[in-house]
């Protein structure tokens, strides 16, 4: 199921955007980075962003050089973009993995969490339903968005799982 004409990866800080139907947008080894995986059932459009940061006014100078390394700037700029190739936000489905609690960064941080919590925040704001999630835990995973149906899996110590 994973394996396709057409893998487009997206690596960390970064975001894809297709409407291939033969194409599979992936990233990979999200420890407690978020990737936001969106969908347009309607017109068939997929876009997956892996952010890294919860907001962009912790280093205001760095999201301007590079506004996908945090959720706040990355994410409205992956779903304005989405809206501007013809998405509608009301239809769009939205399912999320990562933000796991590894055990490099500072104590205390959690930044898993945090990046989590910033995810819901903003989707709500964007007036985007968050509609399936695997977050949490303390393992990295995959994730894997068909743009054909726009079926999301996670996998995870061997184990696939669609959300």
């Amino acid at each position: 199921m994973l394996s396709t004409s057409r893998n487009i990866t997206v690596q960390v800080s970064d975001a894809r955007v297709s409407k291939d139907p033969d194409s599979v947008l992936v990233t990979y080894s999200l420890g407690s980075c978020i990737a936001a995986a969106f969908y347009d059932p309607a017109i068939r459009i997929g876009g997956m962003i892996h952010y890294q940061l919860p907001s962009s006014t912790m280093d205001p100078a760095r999201a301007a050089r590079e506004p996908l390394m945090f959720a706040d700037t990355g994410m409205k700029l992956l779903l304005d973009h989405l809206v501007s190739s013809g998405a509608d936000r009301k239809r769009i489905i939205a399912k999320l993995a990562g933000g796991a609690a590894m055990d490099n960064g500072p104590k205390g941080f959690e930044i898993g969490n945090r990046n989590f919590l910033a995810a819901r925040k903003l989707l709500w704001q964007f007036g985007v339903m968050i509609k399936g999630q695997e977050v949490g835990g303390n393992v990295p995973r995959n994730m894997y968005l068909n743009i054909a149906d726009g079926t999301v899996t996670i996998k995870a110590n061997g184990i696939e799982k669609v959300i």
